[in-house]
């Protein structure tokens, strides 16, 4: 499922381990400037080992994760930041005694380009509202706002996102979908893992298939209700 060379990110040949298990087998895709493009499979198909694996936070990886030009497969989380990376985790991470403005300041800016928390505020107008709040009185919805909020600071380019719709209430999706369009549309390329596939299909461009470790389709936005048959035999839905 490797692309011609030219994308933004270009993984090729991905392994990745959890100690000794061996969760990717192979990975091949790309994502090109200014793309939304989704990670689609059944749970433990390998979704987030892959996000993780491009961010350098797994143990061992080999195969090729060209970013922009660089290989990033042997450099470390933090300097796969510098280059412009951020990734935005399932578990949100959002610190429960500090305030939403705290929080936001936390993630230091990594490269220039990174939004202020006025701009913000101004995708995530509930975020304004409570700016002064702990981080433990937010919502689901609230803290998936903020952790998407708190890696735009950091001047990534591209931004790994893990399930951001997973146990939202459907306003809170549609508000995340509407969230992603801007951002796409402010020239931010897009990782998005989603189980979620109806979802995925109001935001992203093309979505990669994902079982047992390695990527087996490449499905583009406009081609997904003509694949509607095998999609749900792959997703099992």
């Amino acid at each position: 499922m490797a692309e011609a060379d030219g994308g933004l990110l270009s993984v090729k040949g991905l392994h990745a381990w959890y100690g000794e298990s061996h969760i990717l087998h192979g990975v091949d895709f790309e994502v090109r400037e200014g793309e939304v493009v989704t990670l689609l499979g059944r749970n433990g198909a390998g979704k987030t080992t892959t996000l993780k694996s491009v961010m350098g936070m797994v143990q061992k990886r080999k195969g090729s994760i060209r970013f922009a030009g660089s290989e990033t497969v042997h450099l470390p989380s933090n300097r796969v930041a510098r280059l412009g990376i951020a990734i935005c985790p399932e578990e949100r991470g959002i610190f429960a005694s500090l305030s939403v403005e705290e929080n936001l300041l936390l993630p230091p800016a990594v490269r220039a380009g990174g939004l202020p928390n006025e701009r913000i505020f101004e995708l995530f107008p509930n975020l304004h509202e409570r700016r002064a709040s702990q981080g433990s009185k937010l919502s689901g919805g609230e803290q998936q706002m903020l952790a998407i909020g708190r890696i735009l600071r950091t001047g990534a380019r591209l931004l790994l996102l893990d399930e951001p719709t997973e146990g939202l209430a459907p306003v809170i999706v549609q508000q995340i979908g509407h969230t992603i369009a801007r951002l796409k549309q402010e020239g931010f390329t897009i990782l998005l893992v989603e189980q979620n596939f109806r979802f995925a299909a109001t935001v992203a461009d093309r979505h990669y298939v994902i079982e047992r470790g390695t990527v087996v389709d490449m499905i583009p936005n406009d081609a997904l209700d003509a694949s509607m048959g095998k999609l749900h035999d792959y997703l099992g839905v």
